[in-house]
């Protein structure tokens, strides 16, 4: 399968592989990697040396491309930056802050940059810093989420139109089904999420892993956008932050209830019912926990009977 994502990051597949918190470290980034896709450290989660480890072994493990996923609200975001440069990582996806602020000068130093947006303003922000690529992440994703809930489904081919540079779709897609829809709005490649939290090589926990395959439609919820949209598994934490709200709880209030490492109490260490446990709708649709290779054949495979059978007019 050939598209300009797929020459732009020289992989096999259009499949790019979240860099989620606590989910994504360097034995499934290398998994995807190898398969043909493109694997993604996720370093929001990660201190400046546990980034440069994960490097190191990735880069061990395949000779593929690979990328780190680096959100800009990080503290520690310069000490990350200079070890992605140290390191020669090829690809760097940007979120949660300007894309002006860094990519002029990971472009000028041989890194492909591509950002990570949930409406066309800042889509064309994007274009104006100079991106490689963007991701369009529509609400139906997990982690942190737009504030305007805009589908992938409306959000795909709204930007299309709007923008030259090549589309990444995200939010909601975990089947070849759903990549082939994508693609059809306009997509040059698909971002896959959760589905790879229930993988093999995904660091979470298992407890999460297992919650993941339990979840059905609408067990999942976003929430806590005074401080930064999230989608939720359902548990005693989202319900303590619903009755927080019933309650009238003002920022400062939120903060005090979210606390410091929930998303590591849940995600990675397996409190399922005080950890803040990050996934997307399609968890609904997520049933066994399977290797990141065979995730993406299964894709191709289904990507190709869809094809097939599409009716024509």
């Amino acid at each position: 399968m050939k598209t300009k994502i797929t020459k732009l990051f020289n992989i096999k597949y259009p499949i790019i592989q979240g860099g989620m918190i606590w989910c994504s470290g360097w034995e499934l980034a290398a998994a995807v990697s190898e398969a043909g896709g493109l694997g993604l450290i996720g370093a929001g989660s990660m201190y400046p040396d546990i980034l440069r480890e994960h490097i190191i072994k990735l880069k061990k493990a395949t000779n593929k491309t690979f990328g780190v996923n680096l959100p800009l609200l990080y503290p520690q975001v310069d000490e990350h930056i200079q070890i992605i440069l140290d390191e020669k990582v090829p690809v760097v996806f940007t979120s949660a802050g300007n894309p002006k602020k860094y990519t002029a000068y990971l472009k000028s130093r041989g890194v492909k940059v591509v950002h990570v947006v949930a409406n066309s303003k800042f889509a064309l922000k994007c274009v104006e810093a100079g991106v490689d690529a963007i991701v369009a992440e529509g609400f139906e994703a997990g982690g942190h989420n737009g504030y305007e809930e805009t589908t992938t489904l409306t959000l795909i081919p709204t930007l299309r139109p709007m923008i030259d540079i090549p589309l990444i779709a995200a939010g909601g897609i975990g089947s070849g089904r759903a990549m082939l829809a994508a693609m059809a709005l306009g997509a040059d490649a698909v971002q896959i999420g959760s589905r790879f939290v229930a993988s093999t090589e995904s660091s979470a926990h298992i407890n999460f892993k297992l919650k993941v395959l339990e979840a059905k439609d609408g067990d999942t919820k976003l929430s806590l956008k005074e401080l930064v949209p999230v989608r939720l598994l359902k548990n005693r934490f989202l319900e303590e932050v619903e009755m927080a709200y019933h309650h009238k709880a003002n920022k400062k209030d939120l903060e005090n209830l979210l606390g410091h490492g929930r998303a590591k109490r849940g995600m990675f260490e397996g409190d399922l019912e005080e950890g803040e446990l990050e996934i997307g709708q399609v968890s609904a649709s997520i049933h066994d926990i399977i290797p990141a290779d065979e995730i993406i054949q299964e894709m191709i495979a289904d990507y190709r009977k869809a094809l097939k059978n599409m009716p024509i007019l």
